[in-house]
């Protein structure tokens, strides 16, 4: 119950924030199509950085298809680059062999 109460009291806290934010954005003169694209940007950035950079994790974390995150960071000009820290997949050659795949036909 004690829980509940403190996850209430963040969400509201969260709640007036953006309210705020919102309120300062208008007054700001900025337009709600910019607004609506830097949410949006700063949110699915927030989320791939959550997951290094990990498009598939990310997409299942935001409710929507891999495609589509994929389309969004591109309309969003974002570089997932840089969110990966250097980690790459080694190429196939450099991978071990699972003994599974080791049986020849």
């Amino acid at each position: 119950m004690r829980y509940n109460k403190f996850l209430d009291r963040e969400r509201l806290s969260v709640k007036d924030q953006l309210e705020a934010l919102v309120l300062q954005m208008y007054r700001s003169n900025i337009l709600y199509a910019e607004g609506v694209r830097e949410f949006k940007k700063r949110f699915i950035l927030t989320v791939l950085q959550e997951n290094r950079g990990n498009q598939c994790r990310a997409a299942r974390e935001l409710g929507m298809h891999r495609n589509t995150l994929s389309r969004t960071i591109t309309e969003l000009k974002i570089d997932v680059r840089q969110l990966r820290d250097g980690v790459r997949r080694p190429p196939r050659s450099a991978r071990p062999v699972s003994v599974e795949k080791k049986i020849v036909r």
